[in-house]
C-alpha cells in the first residue's frame, strides 16, 4: 500500500464554482454533473475497502483536469502512486469534491481510487450516505465514472482494527501483506475485476431539485494539507519482550534495553535499512520529542508473516496511572488510563517482496511503540518514517518582551493549533477529532494574529450554520454523527460570526451567516420568562471543566435560571447588534440590543449581592465564580468591574480553568488588570517543565494533552498585552492600547487582511507600524512593569 509521491505534477485547484451546475436547461437536470457514482459489485457490510482502476492513453503531454470524490473517503492514484486524499469532511447536503490539474506525458497510464467505508466505525466527524466513487474529467468524458470502462473490487488484505481507547476517531488500519493485490492501482495484479456497479448521476447542491437522496456536491475551499517527513525522534527502548503485541502491562525499563540495537533502531530513522532476524520479538520505544499528528510509513522487505505494531501515545503512565513528567520513560507503561489492551494504532503483516505499508488516517501523540515479530524468515526494514499532516497554518507572527517566557507560551500555542487544525479545527487531535463550536471560537481567534489564511475560519462558520435544528440552534460539533447540542456553543457561534466581520472583514460572506445568527439568538429569546431572565434551554449547558461542577454546567445550568448564561447571552447579543450595524440593518441592530439590555437588566436585579459585591451563580445566591462576573462584565453589567476583582480574592468562588480563561482575561483586559492575566499564565509557564510539547485540556489530571482552547494566550499577547483591537470591520480601523503589566517592554508583529501590523511598547512610548489600509484611531501610553 504505497503512500509515495507520485512524480507526475499535480496542482489542488480550489473552484468558485460547479464546473457542471446549471449547464442543462430544465429545471430537474440543472444540476447534475456527466458523471455517476460507480460502486463495486456485492459489496460487503462496512467495513471495507475498495478500489477503482481505469487505464487510458494520452496521446500527447497534457493537462487533466480532474474533479473526484467518494463516500466515504479516497485516496487517488496515477501509475500506481497517490496523487490525492479526500474529499474534506461535510455532510451529506454539502459533499466535497476536489479539483485536481494533472500533468501527463504521452503514453498508457492507469487512474485509481481507493475508497473506504467504515459504517458504524467509521470516526465520529465522518458522516456518510452510501459508499460510492465519483470522477469527472474535464473535456474527456470517456474518462468519468459510469462512462468510462472502470474496474472494481474489493482490496483483499486491508481490513481493519477495533476502536480501542481513542473514542471518536474511527477504526485503525490492518493491512496484511501476505494478501494484499500489490500492484492493484497499475493493472500488475492478479485479482479478480469486475465491470464498476453505474448508480446514479452526481448532483450538484446548487439547483439541485426533484432528486432521491444523494450526496449533494460543493467545491472545496481548503488547500491541500501541509504534508512533509518528520525529522527527529529518539529511540529510547529496544527491548525483547513475550510476543503477540501486548506490552500494556510490561514497565519500560533502561535495564531491559539491548544497547548493541539501539543504534541501529536510531539508524532507521536517518533511513539506515535495519534486518530483524527470524523468530525475534522486539519491542522499540521511539520518542518523538515533539507533539505529531502524521502517517506511520514503514517499507518492509520480505519476512513473509512478520507482524508490527506501531501504537501512539501522548504520555506514558506510572504504575498509580498519572501522567507526571512527560519527558520521564523509566518504569512507566505504554497504556492509556483504562489499560485497554490493543492502544491506538496500526498492525501490519508483511507480505513477499518490498513494500511500504502505512495506515488510511493519520495518528498523533508524541511516544511511538513499535513491536516486531518475524515468522520463519529474516525481515528488513528499509525505513520506517512519519509523514506529518496538518492544516498549512503557518506562523506569521512574532512576540518577543521582558518576560522570554512568553515568547515559550507562543510557540507552544502554534504547535497546539496546528496539531489541532487538519480538514476541520480540532478539539484535540489524539481522542475525539471533533470541530465543537466553543474550541472553534478561540482557535480562529488565534490564527486571525497569525495566518493570512481564513479558509479553516470560513469552513467552520459554514458547518455550524448548516447544523442548525429546527429551534435555530447549532450543534455543538459539526460534522458529527451523534447528535449534541449545547446551546452556549451555539451563542458562541454567533460569537465568532462577529470575530470574522471585526477580524477578516468580508461583509458579503458574513451577511449570508446572519440569518442563523438571528435564529440562535431567537432560540435563546423564546427561552426568556416574563423577567426577562433566560430559563436553561434542552441540552448540555457546558461552560468550563470546574471542578464541582456537574459535566462542566454552572449551577442551575441544566434546569434553572444561571448567572453564567443569562449574562453570556446579554454579551453575544450585543456583539451581533453591532454586526447588523455594520451590515447597514438598524432594525435588526435596535432589536438585538434591546434583548442585550433587557437580558442584562433582568440579571442584574436577579443576581447582583451588594452583601458580597458580586454577581451570583444562581438565585439563592449559594454559588459564586469567576465565569458568571467576568461575563457580566463583558456584558456591561452595572457593577462588574468591582465584581470580577471580587471574585478573584473570594476563596470559594469557583476558578476558570484552561478554556475559560479566554474569557476572564477579557474581562481583566477591559479593567486594566493585566498583572493579574499575567499571574493566571502559571499554568501555561509551568508546561515545558511537566514535559510538555502542546497546551493541556485542563489542569492535571488532563485527558488531553493537546487541547486547541489552551492556545487562547496568543490572542492576548496581542490583542490584550499588546492592545490591538479592530475598531471597524475587518481592522480598517483599529485601536493600539498597550497594557503591559508586569512588563517592561513588549513588541510583534501581528498578521491583518491588510499587511503586518507592529507594535512596541515601553516605558518610552509606543511606536505602531500600520500597513496600507488601516486607520489607527487612537494610542494610548503602556503602563509599564518592572519585569
Amino acid at each position: 500500500m504505497s503512500a509515495m509521491v507520485s512524480p507526475v505534477a499535480v496542482r489542488r485547484v480550489l473552484l468558485e464554482s460547479d464546473p457542471y451546475a446549471g449547464r442543462e436547461g430544465g429545471w430537474p437536470d440543472r444540476s447534475r454533473w456527466p458523471a455517476r457514482w460507480v460502486h463495486v459489485p456485492n459489496a460487503p457490510a462496512a467495513p471495507f475497502v475498495a478500489g477503482y482502476r481505469l487505464a487510458f492513453q494520452v496521446e500527447r503531454p497534457t493537462t487533466l483536469r480532474l474533479h473526484v470524490s467518494a463516500d466515504e473517503r479516497y485516496e487517488l492514484l496515477l501509475d500506481g502512486e497517490r496523487i490525492g486524499r479526500g474529499p474534506d469532511r461535510g455532510d451529506p447536503d454539502h459533499w466535497t469534491f476536489i479539483s485536481y490539474d494533472v500533468d501527463l506525458p504521452a503514453g498508457e497510464h492507469w487512474i485509481a481510487g481507493r475508497v473506504w467505508s467504515l459504517g458504524a466505525g467509521a470516526p465520529i466527524a465522518q458522516l456518510t450516505l452510501a459508499h460510492g466513487f465519483l470522477l469527472a474529467a474535464e473535456a474527456r468524458s470517456e474518462l468519468d465514472t459510469g462512462t468510462g470502462a472502470w474496474e472494481a473490487a474489493v482490496l483483499p488484505g486491508l481490513g481493519f482494527l477495533p476502536l480501542g481507547v481513542a473514542w471518536g476517531c474511527g477504526l485503525k488500519t490492518d493491512l496484511d501483506g501476505t494478501a494484499f493485490p500489490w500492484g492493484w492501482a497499475e493493472g500488475t495484479d492478479d485479482l479478480a475485476w469486475s465491470p464498476a456497479t453505474v448508480g446514479d448521476r452526481a448532483s450538484s447542491r446548487w439547483f439541485a431539485n426533484d432528486i432521491p437522496p444523494a450526496q449533494l456536491l460543493v467545491p472545496a475551499i481548503l488547500p491541500e494539507q501541509w504534508s512533509a517527513p518528520f525529522d527527529g525522534g529518539r529511540v529510547r527502548l529496544v527491548a525483547d519482550y513475550p510476543g503477540g503485541g501486548r506490552t500494556h502491562d510490561l514497565p519500560v525499563r533502561e535495564a531491559d534495553s539491548i544497547a548493541a540495537e539501539t543504534g541501529q533502531w536510531q539508524a532507521l530513522l536517518s533511513g539506515q535499512p535495519l534486518r530483524v532476524p527470524a523468530h525475534t520479538r522486539r519491542r522499540v520505544l521511539i520518542d518523538l520529542e515533539e507533539y505529531v499528528c502524521g502517517y506511520p510509513e514503514l517499507r518492509l522487505r520480505d519476512g513473509r508473516g512478520s507482524v508490527l505494531r506501531v501504537r501512539w501515545l501522548e504520555s506514558l503512565l506510572d504504575a498509580e496511572g498519572r501522567k507526571g513528567n512527560r519527558d520521564e520513560t523509566e518504569g512507566r507503561f505504554f497504556r492509556t488510563a483504562d489499560h485497554v489492551e490493543t492502544g491506538v494504532g496500526d498492525r501490519f503483516t508483511a507480505g513477499d517482496g518490498d513494500h511500504t505499508y502505512s495506515s488510511l488516517w493519520w495518528e498523533a501523540g508524541r511516544f511511538v511503540e513499535i513491536t516486531v515479530d518475524t515468522a520463519a524468515e529474516e525481515l528488513t526494514v528499509n525505513g520506517f518514517r512519519i509523514v506529518e499532516d496538518r492544516y498549512p497554518y503557518e506562523d506569521a507572527s512574532a512576540f518577543s518582551s521582558s518576560d522570554p517566557r512568553l515568547a515559550d507560551i507562543h510557540q507552544l500555542g502554534v504547535r497546539t493549533l496546528q496539531m489541532c487544525s487538519h480538514e476541520t479545527t480540532m478539539d484535540c487531535p489524539y481522542y475525539e477529532q471533533l470541530q465543537y463550536a466553543g474550541d472553534t471560537r478561540l482557535q480562529l481567534l488565534v490564527t486571525y494574529q497569525i495566518s493570512d489564511d481564513d479558509r479553516l475560519a470560513r469552513q467552520a462558520l459554514l458547518a455550524f450554520d448548516r447544523s442548525r435544528d429546527t429551534r435555530g440552534l447549532t450543534r455543538s460539533r459539526y460534522p458529527s454523527r451523534v447528535r449534541q447540542t449545547i446551546p452556549p456553543f451555539s451563542l458562541w457561534w454567533a460569537a465568532m460570526v462577529h470575530d470574522f466581520a471585526a477580524w477578516q472583514g468580508d461583509l458579503g460572506f458574513v451577511e449570508n451567516l446572519m440569518p442563523g445568527v438571528r435564529a440562535v439568538l431567537d432560540a435563546h429569546r423564546a427561552a426568556l420568562d416574563e423577567d426577562g431572565l433566560l430559563h436553561s434551554l434542552d441540552g448540555w449547558n457546558f461552560t468550563d471543566w470546574v471542578a464541582g461542577w456537574k459535566s462542566g454546567s454552572p449551577p442551575e445550568g441544566d434546569w434553572g435560571v444561571s448567572g453564567v448564561l443569562n449574562f453570556q447571552l446579554a454579551h453575544v447579543a450585543a456583539l451581533a447588534a453591532k454586526v447588523e450595524g455594520w451590515l447597514g440593518e438598524d432594525e435588526l441592530a435596535i432589536r438585538h440590543q434591546r434583548l442585550a439590555d433587557r437580558v442584562r437588566a433582568a440579571a442584574e436585579r436577579r443576581f447582583w449581592s451588594a452583601e458580597r459585591g458580586m454577581y451570583a451563580d444562581d438565585p439563592a445566591h449559594q454559588h459564586w465564580s469567576e465565569h458568571t462576573n467576568s461575563l457580566a462584565l463583558l456584558a456591561g453589567a452595572e457593577h462588574g468591574s468591582s465584581a470580577l476583582l471580587q471574585a478573584l480574592d473570594t476563596e470559594n468562588a469557583s476558578r476558570a480553568t484552561v478554556y475559560f480563561s479566554h474569557y476572564l482575561f477579557e474581562a481583566l483586559g477591559q479593567i486594566g488588570r493585566v498583572d493579574v492575566l499575567q499571574e493566571r499564565l502559571e499554568l501555561w509557564f509551568g508546561l515545558r517543565e511537566q514535559g510538555l510539547r502542546t497546551v493541556v485540556e485542563q489542569p492535571e489530571p488532563t485527558r488531553s494533552d493537546c487541547h486547541a482552547w489552551g492556545a487562547h494566550p496568543i490572542f492576548h499577547l496581542f490583542a490584550t498585552v499588546l492592545g490591538v483591537r479592530p475598531a471597524a470591520p475587518g481592522m480598517a480601523e483599529v485601536t493600539v492600547n498597550p497594557q503591559l503589566g508586569g512588563l517592561r517592554w513588549a513588541e510583534g508583529t501581528l498578521r491583518t487582511p491588510h499587511g503586518p501590523l507592529r507594535v512596541r511598547a515601553d516605558g518610552v512610548g509606543v511606536t505602531v507600524d500600520l500597513p496600507e489600509g488601516i486607520v489607527q484611531r487612537s494610542t494610548l501610553s503602556a503602563t509599564v512593569g518592572t519585569s
